[in-house]
């Protein structure tokens, strides 16, 4: 098995805008020569076409690498509920299969210089009727990428998500945050002063900001750097 490097992007809650940041982060790394594989492990919240299930934040993450290998590898276990992904599987008598949220890994890595997890939710969501993503995210290894939403209230937020990493039955390393506003700003003072305030009472270090609609971050980030090899307990 080829040995690459990997983040896990996480949020401090549902509709975060953690695709949305990891697509611009996979568009840097594909524009600086890196062969990105990316990996959702499982999604709900999906749509029918057809006879298929799509997700589209699989979607958007292949679309942001480069398409590479097959895109249904990048979210081989997808459901129509937009609940928690075990809630969802129930409701079309199915279930989350445990096995294949972490081999499913296997595919990308092979193939990758680094491979980019995203899971769903935040950090204590369900994955499966046994998992939730800070179990994936401990037996995969990578560290993890925080997205927060600049709102009143993200301080709270992100500080409990990176204490819930670190306080975790494996502790999980926290490379980073993104401050992301996936919304029109609202009239909110407290977007202009989150970034002083997080920097204050935070020690994991701010690593960039992405404004509404945004096509980039704004400053550069090493994002392989970052990066770390697998610890798996697959």
């Amino acid at each position: 098995m080829r040995i690459c490097r990997g983040l896990f992007i996480t949020g401090t809650d549902t509709g975060v805008g953690k695709t949305y940041v990891g697509a611009l982060v996979a568009r840097q790394l594909v524009a600086e020569g890196r062969k990105v594989g990316v990996y959702k492990p499982v999604a709900s919240g999906c749509r029918a076409e057809g006879a298929e299930i799509v997700s589209e934040d699989a979607w958007w993450l292949w679309e942001a690498a480069g398409r590479p290998g097959d895109l249904q590898r990048v979210c081989p276990q997808r459901f129509l509920a937009p609940l928690a992904p075990p809630v969802a599987a129930q409701a079309e008598g199915r279930q989350v299969d445990t096995r294949l949220l972490r081999s499913g890994l296997l595919y990308w890595l092979e193939r990758s210089e680094i491979v980019l997890v995203e899971g769903v939710g935040g950090l204590f969501s369900p994955m499966s009727a046994e998992d939730l993503v800070a179990d994936l995210a401990a037996d995969f290894g990578f560290p993890l990428v925080v997205v927060s939403r600049n709102v009143l209230g993200t301080i709270n937020h992100t500080l409990l998500t990176v204490h819930a990493a670190r306080s975790f039955r494996v502790p999980l390393r926290v490379a980073g945050i993104v401050l992301n506003c996936p919304v029109v700003p609202p009239d909110d003072q407290s977007l202009t002063t989150n970034p002083t305030e997080l920097a204050r009472w935070c020690d994991v270090p701010l690593l960039a900001q992405v404004g509404w609609q945004a096509k980039a971050l704004d400053r550069p980030v090493d994002w392989f750097a970052l990066a770390d090899v697998p610890r798996l307990r697959l």
